[in-house]
């Protein structure tokens, strides 16, 4: 009890300053854009029910915007964390596991024969969709001998991953929703509504909070099976509520910003960094650090060519495509 309390007094420090950037990037993603706001009219805005363009522009367009790049960046970190501690690969995230492209197929199947489907049908359809992507990508990982190699399922989401994007791609020229189903796949922010937000919000925090539940039974699988087995952990159990939480908050992204690769890959590795294998540490830490990213990429995306809009996936990507194969140069040992 005394060990535990010496590692957790240390991560609480780290925590208070990741909470600390995180509300220096919260500040800056509302004051700047492509018009940009004072910090005593953000103060108004959130503290009093006075009214003006600028205080107009926050309530009704910045600050969900906002919100939801923090619902959606600490969805895929924590989802991200969680693949890579079941699996044991140092390279797994929902984006380059069929998870993002199965939802995304999903929804242009969607809006092709059911258009006048609401948003909550649409995040259903999404998680749906997601659970379909990976069991495909671990379907075909486990077609040969030799078992979940990382990189064999890497280049399983590879493949089930192209297809879907195929699908998706087709469906949406076939039926000439090609605007529509463009507005998710580019991972935009662009129109958030407090609507939306209401819609997925439960459903990203139900999924954060089941994690950190679980994140004692993780640690304990993510060092191996045979262990978590020896110390009478139910592991098909807690495998299944952590997969069902995956599905849940990588389906929830796709729903309100489309296919997003990268952060819950970047993110669990920049991570343990800081707070080691831990992951009661890492889940929290990872929350609040994927939705810094998401801030930090989105006012990136809305001010580098203002007043036009740079997709905030290509900004991702820009970073988390040297990340990527540096992890696979090191072997996944880069950063943990």
């Amino acid at each position: 009890m005394k060990e535990e309390k010496q590692h957790f007094t240390p991560f609480m420090a780290k925590l208070l300053i990741a909470m600390c950037i995180f509300a220096v990037m919260f500040t800056l993603a509302l004051l700047f854009g492509a018009a940009d706001i004072s910090l005593r009219n953000i103060l108004l805005a959130l503290t009093t029910n006075q009214t003006g363009d600028e205080i107009l522009i926050i309530r009704e367009i910045r600050l969900p915007r906002e919100l939801g790049a923090i619902l959606v960046g600490a969805a895929l970190g924590v989802s991200g964390a969680i693949m890579q501690g079941i699996t044991r690969n140092p390279l797994a995230d929902p984006g380059l596991l069929g998870l993002t492209a199965g939802a995304n197929a999903a929804l242009a199947i969607t809006m092709a024969f059911f258009p006048a489907v609401n948003y909550l049908g649409l995040t259903i359809v999404c998680f749906i969709g997601a659970a379909v992507g990976v069991a495909l990508v671990f379907g075909v990982s486990v077609v040969k001998r030799g078992g979940f190699t990382p990189m064999r399922i890497v280049l399983a989401g590879a493949a089930v991953s192209t297809f879907l994007y195929a699908l998706a791609e087709g469906t949406a020229i076939y039926f000439k929703l090609s605007k529509d189903v463009s507005l998710w796949t580019a991972g935009g922010l662009v129109g958030t509504s407090w609507k939306q937000l209401q819609t997925i919000a439960p459903f990203i925090l139900s999924g954060i909070f089941v994690a950190i539940l679980f994140s004692r039974q993780l640690t304990i699988l993510s060092l191996s099976e045979d262990v978590a087995i020896g110390l009478g952990q139910k592991t098909a159990r807690v495998k299944a509520v952590l997969f069902i939480v995956i599905v849940l908050l990588a389906g929830a992204a796709v729903a309100l910003v489309g296919n997003m690769v990268f952060i819950g890959l970047m993110i669990p590795h920049i991570v343990r960094t800081f707070v080691g294998t831990d992951y009661r540490f890492i889940i929290p830490m990872s929350a609040i650090s994927g939705a810094t990213l998401m801030l930090f990429a989105d006012t990136i995306g809305r001010t580098i060519s203002a007043p036009y809009e740079t997709p905030v996936v290509a900004i991702i990507a820009i970073i988390g495509l040297p990340f990527f194969l540096f992890i696979v140069r090191k072997g996944g040992k880069a950063f943990s």
